[in-house]
């Protein structure tokens, strides 16, 4: 039975493994360890009972998965034969991605594809001088994995078209949403339109011309509300082009360019003040108010995915 490989055993690894998990594919672990591969796979069958298990009950499942994974370190992994999919999730450290992507440029079989879930790193630069780098690309999720239904594709420089496609076909399969991403340009997709947003609203905040709160508000129940219905692209379709272009003129000119943090988030950043984690960010987060956020995110994202899979 054709299995997928997941190199990495932390919460991303996890959420990967529990989105094929749920759709009967069977999912190797690879981790430096037993303990942490036993116990990221247990966190993904987990995971993947609370989203959905198809056409079979979880502890069938879980058997089936137990039966062939392994908890070998990755150099005595060479059971590749099944393998149709490997995608690495390990910490952001460039040296050993490199290193074990040059293992796998020497020990996987050719026609297997192979994917990054880097955030930070170019698949170009981690497939540096491979010489199958033309099969490996990026393969970004979100967090959480399990959850959020977008994965980018993002093709490297040496990146062969079929190979990205296969990988794209592997996750409509799985019900994702995958989308291509035909040049390996910083932030990809979806963070590079993350951080154009991120950008202004923190400017905004900057000059004193709204509050996080209210950003949070104008955001969510305006043009995020509308994007959980379709995409901006479509939106102003049904809008009119004409409408949002007579917009630009006046809107573009005053739009913030700045290349560099603002000052007060630089600030919160030398006051450790990196959001809920740290118990403040913008504001103060109780323990409590952290947890009962926490589960109206969670619901909150339930509900816009059943919202995204309405015809």
């Amino acid at each position: 039975m054709k299995y997928v490989a997941v190199i990495g055993t932390g919460i991303m690894a996890a959420g990967i493994a529990a989105g094929f998990i749920a759709k009967s594919i069977p999912v190797v672990i690879l981790g430096r360890g037993k303990e942490k591969a036993d116990s990221c796979l247990d966190k993904a069958v987990t995971m993947a009972e609370k989203i959905g298990i198809t056409g079979t009950n979880a502890q069938k499942d879980s058997a089936a998965i137990r039966s062939i994974q392994t908890t070998e370190i990755l150099e005595k992994w060479k059971n590749w034969i099944d393998c149709e999919w490997i995608i690495e999730t390990i910490a952001e450290n460039l040296d050993l991605k490199k290193a074990i992507f040059q293992y796998l440029d020497e020990s996987v079989p050719a026609h297997i594809p192979i994917g990054s879930n880097s955030s930070g790193f170019p698949i170009s630069k981690i497939a540096f001088g491979l010489k199958t780098a033309n099969r490996m690309m990026g393969a970004h999720y979100f967090m959480p994995a399990e959850v959020v239904p977008l994965v980018e594709i993002v093709m490297g420089e040496k990146t062969d078209i079929h190979f990205a496609e296969q990988a794209c076909q592997l996750y409509k399969n799985i019900d994702k949403k995958p989308v291509l991403v035909k040049k390996d340009i910083p932030g990809f997709l979806a963070n590079r339109i993350q951080h154009a947003l991120m950008r202004e609203a923190l400017s905004l905040v900057q000059e004193g011309i709204a509050s996080p709160e209210d950003i949070d508000d104008a955001v969510r129940y305006s043009f995020g509300f509308r994007y959980a219905a379709v995409g901006p692209m479509t939106q102003k379709e049904i809008s009119g082009w004409d409408g949002m272009a007579n917009a630009a003129k006046e809107i573009y000119p005053s739009l913030s360019n700045i290349t560099s943090l603002p000052p007060k988030v630089v600030q919160l950043m030398s006051e450790g003040k990196t959001g809920m984690k740290a118990g403040e960010g913008f504001r103060k987060w109780s323990p409590e108010e952290i947890q009962k956020t926490s589960d109206s995110y969670s619901k909150r994202l339930k509900a816009a995915f059943d919202v995204l899979n309405i015809e």
